[in-house]
């Protein structure tokens, strides 16, 4: 879809299962059941959406999935299925790995950053996009670095090391503007510096959130806070600056993780705390 002088394309890397508990945290079943049914073992499903922006100048590729490093009986405990998925996709598009000029982690959770690295035919870990530079705020860097016992299961140094080695690694110190049409804003809660996309062009705006809002839910109730967000308070307070600012400037939210719902239009309700997302089909405005 075009926004302004900038293309969109919604990549994928495949769908993978989490347990319905961690995606709501402290929400009763009974309530977050009523968004979606979980399976027979009490999970959902999850899309691994990448956004691929291309500018005048430059390919940018958000975020690239779990990646095909996982070992069997990983991909087996999430039901990842298939190998080079995100590749493959923007394959199909015409985009091989070598034309993708930036690459910008929203954070380097797992399920975001494992495909920035990939092993060589020598089983040598090497950065998937050879040509790439990757954007990584300084903060999550270190947290990344430095895990502690609840992150150091997600902060897998395998998908960020090779990256230093091969000096293709950005390091940002907060909201950066990256490109005349792309920057990224400090959006915290999740992680200490997870980072949203946002892409401006030609008086429209559209912004990519990642884990901020992993579903359309997140940020239509305030309140509903994922279990896998370090800072629960500061999350909902990042989120109803970020809702407010979206509709406001009628922002084009991109949703990384709902199996069904990519991006929408999000509307105020007569409560303060809850929102109201329109969904639109990608490729539509």
């Amino acid at each position: 879809m075009r926004l302004g002088s900038v293309n969109l394309r919604v990549v994928s890397d495949g769908t993978y299962w989490e347990d319905g508990g961690g995606l709501f945290g402290l929400v009763p079943k009974a309530l977050w059941e009523r968004v979606m049914q979980p399976d027979e073992r009490n999970r959902l499903p999850f899309q691994q959406r990448s956004l691929l922006i291309e500018t005048p100048t430059q390919r940018i590729l958000v975020d690239t999935g779990y990646g095909d490093k996982l070992s069997e009986k990983e991909r087996g405990f999430v039901s990842l299925e298939g190998e080079r998925r995100l590749l493959s996709d923007l394959e199909k598009a015409g985009i091989g790995a070598s034309a993708v000029d930036l690459v910008i982690n929203t954070h380097l959770h797992g399920d975001h950053c494992g495909g920035n690295t990939r092993y060589d035919r020598d089983g040598k870990l090497v950065p998937t996009f050879p040509r790439a530079t990757y954007c990584i705020q300084r903060l999550e860097l270190a947290d990344a670095h430095f895990p502690n016992e609840r992150t150091r299961g997600t902060y897998l140094q395998e998908n960020f090391e090779p990256l230093e080695r091969a000096g293709q690694v950005r390091v940002l110190w907060g909201d950066t503007q990256i490109s005349d049409e792309v920057r990224v804003m400090v959006t915290p809660g999740h992680t200490r510096a997870h980072q949203c996309v946002v892409v401006e062009s030609e008086g429209k705006t559209a912004a990519f959130l990642g884990d901020l809002a992993s579903w359309p839910i997140h940020i239509e109730r305030l309140a509903w806070v994922p279990a896998y967000d370090i800072e629960p308070m500061v999350s909902i307070e990042t989120k109803r600056s970020v809702a407010r600012w979206a509709v406001e400037k009628k922002v084009l939210l991109f949703f990384e993780h709902h199996p069904e719902v990519a991006a929408g239009y999000l509307f105020a309700t007569e409560r303060p705390d809850r929102f109201r997302l329109e969904p639109v089909e990608v490729g539509a405005q």
